[in-house]
């Protein structure tokens, strides 16, 4: 059994007094069922669940009245004498909620009543397109929560580094000190095989057991292939082609030098507002994120977004790796993550980033100046080059000598380097990016 975070945070939840209905957000096949289930038969006496998915006719159970007498009275004469409803003692599981509305309104009557917890998933909650939308969402009533594939840190456990590992190596981070040869070759070789395999439970567990690379690649281009089958089947008509074109065209846009979307690229002669909508469906679908260009690389960083001026990154990287060309794996895997320009080691930084609740920002300017990532870390805006080779940091440079116009007085460096320190360039090796999540 693969160990996940969202245990923890579920945890959390259940020992909140008067907790809200928690719904579970996130791509599809992530693993939200499976943690979401195994946590519920640990912590409750009684289970009560419903694939809205699988069985529509759940859906029938809240056509009428919400009140929760008669839902439940509903519920048990659809499910049978052997579900107990134990006041405080009873879990309602709603997988796939987004498919019936109207059990997310029936969250708000659930809180009020008190008796029962319900925990909730959703994959496409939000998706334009996705059937209808709850009459009335229950707001101030339910906890919404977002769930990723599996973390590097989360792939590290599954292949038996353990926290004691972890935190020596956040010793040698805070100690700017180098980390040992063994070690780093270690985690490096880590690091290139979580490149190659990213987060999607079923694929790690296929990995950790068998350690077969073709079974890996299989598996995932099997989900991209089920995500391209959501966009024909959820999306509406009129979208169905265009999302799936702005979904392909991910690889060539990282691809590029200047990595920004351009819509172009999608289908020649392309504009914002033919496509705009459809590469909103893929976000909101959990498969990708935006990385927003800013007017100034400071604080506060939402306030200095571009929102028309993005980078686009797959949410996993092994999946991103999964939709290139035969051959990138066994590359990456010999340590060559040249290719694309950088924009594996981009997407690797994206991954890091993404799973611990980062927004995604980086700097751009006409002048030349290009910094891949914008953080705030340990209270400063701090900037984060992704450098698959070893080479300069001349905007780095540049925009440090001026912290009187950029405020700016730290940067961090990601690589195949060890731990050094250059003034006010901290130099890290690339497996360290997920070591950055102080605020």
């Amino acid at each position: 059994m693969l160990q996940r975070k969202i245990e923890r945070k579920l945890l959390d939840w259940k020992r909140q007094p008067n907790h809200k209905p928690l719904i579970i957000k996130g791509c599809r096949q992530c693993g939200k069922t499976y943690s979401v289930m195994h946590f519920a038969k640990v912590h409750y006496k009684q289970v009560v669940y419903f694939n809205f998915l699988e069985n529509p006719d759940y859906n029938d159970i809240f056509s009428g009245s919400l009140a929760v007498d008669h839902l439940i009275m509903l519920m048990s004469a659809l499910l049978g004498p052997e579900v107990r409803f134990i006041p405080h003692e009873t879990v309602l599981i709603f997988d796939e909620i987004q498919v019936c509305p109207e059990a997310r309104t029936a969250l708000k009557f659930f809180k009020l009543d008190g008796r029962f917890d319900v925990l909730a998933t959703g994959s496409l909650l939000g998706v334009h397109g996705y059937g209808n939308q709850p009459k009335s969402i229950p707001v101030g009533y339910e906890t919404v929560l977002d769930m990723y594939p599996l973390d590097f840190e989360e792939f590290l456990w599954a292949n038996g580094i353990g926290p004691d590992f972890i935190d020596m190596l956040r010793q040698y981070l805070q100690q700017e000190t180098p980390v040992p040869l063994a070690l780093h070759k270690k985690m490096r070789d880590l690091l290139l095989q979580y490149t190659v395999v990213g987060g999607m439970p079923e694929v790690v567990q296929a990995y950790t057991e068998r350690h077969q690379l073709n079974e890996v690649l299989q598996l995932q281009r099997d989900i991209v292939r089920a995500y391209e089958d959501d966009m024909v089947k959820y999306a509406e008509n009129k979208d169905k082609a265009k999302i799936k074109q702005c979904f392909q065209s991910i690889p060539k846009q990282l691809s590029k030098e200047n990595k920004k979307f351009q819509y172009s690229l999608i289908k020649k002669g392309s504009k914002a507002s033919q496509y705009a909508g459809s590469l909103q469906w893929i976000e909101d679908a959990g498969i990708i994120r935006r990385c927003y260009n800013l007017s100034l690389p400071e604080l506060p960083l939402d306030g200095n977004a571009i929102d028309s001026v993005f980078k686009v990154y797959m949410v996993d990287t092994g999946l991103f790796v999964s939709m290139l060309e035969d051959g990138t794996q066994f590359d990456i895997l010999q340590g060559n993550l040249y290719a694309y320009k950088g924009a594996i080691y981009e997407n690797l930084v994206a991954d890091f980033f993404i799973k611990m609740g980062r927004k995604l920002y980086y700097f751009h300017k006409d002048s030349g100046l290009e910094i891949n990532f914008v953080i705030r870390y340990r209270g400063q805006a701090t900037l984060i080059e992704a450098k698959a080779a070893t080479g300069d940091t001349k905007s780095t440079k540049t925009i440090l000598k001026h912290p009187e116009k950029y405020h700016i007085h730290q940067a961090i460096k990601l690589g195949d380097y060890n731990i050094g320190r250059t003034q006010d360039i901290l130099t890290l090796p690339m497996y360290m990016g997920f070591l950055l999540d102080e605020a």
